[in-house]
């Protein structure tokens, strides 16, 4: 009888192929995986840039609805007001019988004329801008930017129309129109773009005499 030093490998199975992958299905794996990949960071990217989109949106209508807040805040509570054309040291009313617009418009919370608020659109820097004058004192602010109309505020009747004359019941209408840049150019020389609003809003005072 003979014995050997080895045992017999006859029963056992040495193929370990099933349990692994080849190479056409790594592949194909990986492409899967890689798309998954790609698709998920763009759907980021395109959601940030969306969110970019909307914030400046936002912004642009937030200054802008602020500004118009505060100016129909003065006029409510203002004693008298008038319409014309000013800048951060003058103004001049309207001329009777002409259309009652302009770029300003002062507000006198009291009788007299020496403490007041002038609202006023400055073509020459794209602002709105408030001054106030109290007690001998002139302190200024700029409420909105890019604006790009000068004929801010005009006075109307009941029915819409333009006034050529000084009513206690007129209505006073402010235009605002804003630009504000969204897209930076991708392209030397190429220009940038902007999205254009316009808000409009209708106040008068609530004292009338």
């Amino acid at each position: 009888m003979r014995f050997s030093r080895y045992p017999s490998l006859r029963g056992l199975n040495c193929s370990n192929s099933e349990g692994a992958f080849t190479i056409p299905e790594m592949m194909i794996t990986l492409t899967i995986f890689s798309l998954l990949v790609i698709a998920a960071v763009y759907s980021h990217i395109f959601g940030l840039k969306l969110n970019a989109f909307t914030q400046a949106k936002l912004n642009a209508t937030h200054n802008a609805r602020a500004a118009l807040n505060t100016t129909r805040d003065e006029i409510r509570s203002a004693k008298k007001l008038y319409v014309g054309y000013g800048g951060p040291n003058a103004f001049t009313n309207t001329l009777p019988n002409k259309a009652q617009q302009g770029n300003a418009v002062q507000i006198y919370a009291t009788d007299s004329t020496n403490d007041f608020v002038r609202f006023y659109m400055d073509p020459a820097q794209e602002t709105l801008n408030r001054v106030v004058v109290a007690g001998g004192n002139t302190s200024a602010q700029v409420l909105a930017k890019f604006m790009t109309n000068l004929i801010a505020f005009h006075v109307e009747d009941f029915a819409g129309n333009i006034l050529t004359n000084d009513q206690n019941n007129r209505v006073i209408c402010m235009n605002f129109e804003i630009y504000q840049f969204e897209f930076a150019p991708l392209q030397a020389g190429r220009p940038a773009f902007y999205d254009y609003y316009h808000l409009q809003t209708k106040v008068a005072r609530r004292a009338v005499p």
